[in-house]
């Protein structure tokens, strides 16, 4: 059994047609001669624009012989064609050729081999000697030796003539294989003294129009001979044998008898002259007693049937008897698989090709018989790839199941061809298909958040961390390249914020952050690979500011002075009275803002504690007072970050006697219970006052500047009728005893002009006044201004100038070199705080 598979790979095919097509040329056609015109005959679907037609020739059974044109698709001879040399005998004579048509159709190709009568039949020697005994019975037959045509079919041999004399006639047999020889037949008994020999023409014709022939001539001698000759027990014999029969084996036993004694009962065994080579080959057979035996390997593919010519005599008796022997070779499965692959492109195909899609052709074929020639075939182990069967003994391999290179990238397959003979001989082979990468795997990320950590105050360009994102995918497919999604924190880009490195993931720090300001912000980090079109995948990035300890805590209560502060306590108070509170703050956040308290020196031990965490202070002993009047305590309040920060504050504790509930200087209570009634109402009024008396003031101030715009101060030489009018004012004369003139003064340094308000001057009776006050001067208090008559001279007014008690003369101060002038208090107040 021979079994030939045929495998083509391809690529991106979806489907695989498959056609068959025949052509015919005879035989001695000369080199170039044109078999056929694919591109016309199989009738090629529209091709893509700007692709030409391509064939490509997968197996052909004459290389030499015939060939395919790639572009144009004709089918020509390579050299002179001789169908004998390439086919023998064999009835039909056919090359065969796959070819692969603009890499989507695969067409089978036979050419047929067309035999012409170019050969005439053969003799194998120019004469045949018979020497037949005188008294040969009519009828009794002499095989001849065949002649040999070359050609076949019609062209090749298909009779035997002989001249006719009346004595002899010939007999034109065929053989199991259709091969024709002659027997020469005696029709009348021989006559030895009349004539003893004879002369005949043998002439071979074959079937071409007209017929070519040869001519053999027949030489027979009639001879004298022993009464008796030897017979065989039966004219022809039948024997089957198979075809994996030992070297050796014997076929059959032949027995001749001979009646006659002595030497002319010797018989003598040997196949006839004629026999062919191919029967000596296979066959031998023993001179003494006629046993013949295997020789050669017999096949059954080659000849299943073969007839043996042997012939007997007898001693000197030259006149031999003949027999003949068929043997018939019967099958047996006795020719292992033989498998080969011819590749169509290299062994790939996308691992996005859909279920079904073919990527091998398989032909088997088995020349044995029954059984032994019915096959099956499939595909060995687990893998995405299965047979199916087409027709006339083709299958196509094709996907299974979605193919996944990520999974696997190459699989190895294996072709299972196995007979059904008994015992079944089967045969594998192999070949490896690789999954070519598609862009169908996003990157990756390692995570879908990534929580990343920066110091508060970090330095800009710091690296924070980095993201990792994975593509499978190979090459350019597989390249992944990072970027910041564009987004806003606080109506501010992102890209502000950090930069990320395409190429690593790498993320850093573009500004500082403080703690204070950004506890923690978000932002979306894609990662893109570089396959066409591109795949994508995000994740978020969460970066935490973290606290740095970089604030020591500050002791708010209770107030201190010089990191001092004092504090009363009320005598006879009991175990566990609160003292005071301690109350520090941190601005940091978290574990660094936390503070503890505690005490760390203290003038006279176990007599106060202070709890850690609120810091209250309690007195333990209720006779503190008895061992000692005044208590130095150090105040130690320390943050819990990493390193830790503290501060230090002494509180000096002294007895009080005379209250019980007495007050801090922040206003806090010191004593069992804090009492709000009493002074309530005197704050509200007090708050009211001082605000009454600040709106009066803010308006006077304002309506002074803007008079003061308008009319100026008089300085002693332009008259107050120069200055523009204020108001609707009726006209009125003024006379020099309406004006009082007061010493200008050189302006001093650091010092501030206080000017009268011009809203007395408008006044019949009005008083105008300038005076300096140092800017330093701590001065506050009430003025009360007197109008003067407006024919009082100015010797005669007096000014007096009362405080807010009511009390005392302003007097000349040293360090203020203007002259106060006492006022009589009228109504018009203004309060000065300088």
């Amino acid at each position: 059994m021979y079994l030939s598979v045929l495998l083509l790979f391809f690529l991106w095919a979806p489907a695989l047609t498959i056609k068959n097509l025949n052509f015919s040329v005879p035989e001695e056609a000369i080199a170039g001669t044109i078999v056929g015109n694919l591109s016309n005959d199989i009738k090629l679907g529209i091709l893509e624009r700007g692709k030409k037609s391509n064939f490509r020739v997968l197996e052909n059974s004459a290389s030499d012989l015939i060939d395919v044109e790639q572009d144009s698709g004709l089918v020509f001879t390579k050299q002179r064609i001789d169908r004998e040399t390439l086919c023998r005998r064999n009835l039909k004579c056919q090359v065969s050729l796959e070819v692969f048509a603009n890499d989507k159709d695969l067409y089978m190709i036979k050419v047929d081999i067309t035999d012409i009568n170019d050969n005439s039949p053969i003799f194998p020697s120019e004469q045949i000697d018979i020497d037949i005994s005188e008294n040969a019975f009519p009828g009794t037959r002499f095989p001849l030796t065949s002649a040999h045509d070359p050609d076949s079919g019609d062209y090749g041999l298909k009779t035997y003539v002989i001249n006719h004399n009346g004595l002899f006639s010939l007999d034109v047999k065929s053989r199991g294989d259709g091969t024709k020889f002659p027997e020469l037949v005696i029709d009348k008994p021989l006559d030895r003294e009349e004539q003893s020999h004879h002369n005949l023409i043998l002439t071979a014709l074959d079937g071409g129009n007209p017929p070519r022939s040869a001519t053999v001539q027949i030489n027979v001698k009639v001879i004298d001979s022993n009464d008796n000759s030897p017979v065989f027990e039966a004219p022809s014999y039948m024997v089957e044998i198979p075809e994996n029969s030992p070297l050796g084996r014997v076929v059959i036993d032949l027995n001749a008898t001979d009646a006659d004694e002595g030497s002319n009962g010797d018989v003598v065994y040997s196949f006839s002259g004629y026999a062919p080579d191919r029967v000596r080959e296979l066959f031998s057979i023993d001179p003494n007693t006629g046993v013949i035996q295997v020789k050669g390997n017999l096949d059954y593919e080659e000849n299943n049937l073969i007839e043996i010519d042997v012939q007997a005599h007898e001693g000197p008796n030259p006149i031999p008897v003949h027999c003949k022997v068929t043997v018939l070779v019967t099958d047996v499965n006795d020719n292992f698989p033989s498998i080969s692959f011819v590749s169509v492109r290299q062994g790939a195909i996308s691992e996005a090709s859909p279920p079904g899609t073919v990527i091998a052709l398989v032909r088997v074929t088995d020349k044995d018989s029954g059984k032994n020639g019915q096959f099956q075939c499939w595909v060995l182990g687990n893998v995405p790839f299965k047979l199916e069967d087409n027709y006339d003994n083709f299958f196509t391999v094709v996907t299974s199941r979605p193919l996944d290179r990520e999974i696997q990238d190459e699989y190895n397959i294996t072709i299972i061809a196995r007979d059904k003979g008994n015992p079944s001989l089967d045969s594998t082979n192999s070949f490896s298909v690789k999954i070519l990468d598609e862009n169908d795997n996003p990157p990756s990320f390692s995570k879908s958040m990534y929580a990343l950590q920066v110091s508060a105050n970090n330095i800009p360009g710091e690296y924070l961390g980095s993201v990792l994102a994975q593509d499978p995918d190979l090459g350019q497919n597989g390249t992944v390249s990072y970027a910041i999604f564009p987004s806003y924190i606080d109506s501010v880009s992102i890209s502000t914020y950090v930069s990320i490195n395409p190429r690593n993931g790498a993320i850093y720090a573009l500004r500082t952050f403080y703690y204070e300001l950004t506890k923690f912000f978000e932002f979306k980090v894609i990662a893109k690979d570089l396959g066409s079109p591109h795949l994508e995948s995000n994740a978020t990035v969460r970066v935490s500011v973290l606290d740095v300890n970089n604030n020591a805590p500050v002791i708010v209560l209770p107030s201190l002075q010089n990191d001092t502060a004092e504090i009363y306590v009320p005598r006879n108070v009991g175990m566990g009275y609160i003292i005071s509170t301690v109350r520090a703050m941190d601005i940091d956040f978290g574990e660094s803002g936390r503070v503890t308290y505690e005490i760390i020196q203290e003038s006279k031990e176990h007599l106060f504690e202070i709890d850690s965490v609120s810091g209250e202070i309690r007195l333990l002993n209720p006779h503190w007072e008895d061992i000692a009047s005044v208590v130095e305590l150090i105040i130690k309040v320390t943050d819990n970050g990493k390193p830790s920060l503290s501060t230090v504050a002494k509180l000096i504790i002294k007895a009080n006697s005379d209250c019980l509930d007495c007050y801090e200087e922040e206003g806090n209570v010191i004593g069992e219970q804090r009492d709000w009634d009493i002074y309530l109402p005197v704050l509200v009024a007090l708050s009211a006052i001082s605000i009454i008396l600040f709106a009066a003031m803010v308006t006077i101030v304002v309506k002074c500047k803007k008079e003061n715009k308008e009319v100026g101060p008089y300085n002693g030489r332009t008259p107050y009728n120069a200055q523009p009018k204020l108001g609707k004012m009726k006209k009125k004369k003024i006379n020099k005893n309406d004006i009082m003139l007061v010493q200008s003064e050189v302006e001093e340094k650091n010092a501030m002009n206080v000017v009268s308000c011009p809203l007395l001057v408008t006044s019949p009776m009005y008083f105008d006044s300038q005076s300096r006050l140092p800017l330093s001067s701590s001065h506050s208090g009430v003025m009360y201004l007197t109008p003067t008559s407006s024919n009082q001279t100015e010797s005669e007014g007096t000014v007096e100038c009362h405080s807010h008690n009511e009390i005392g003369q302003v007097r000349s101060s040293a360090e203020n070199t203007s002259t106060w002038i006492p006022l009589k208090k009228v109504g018009t107040v203004i309060h000065f705080n300088i």
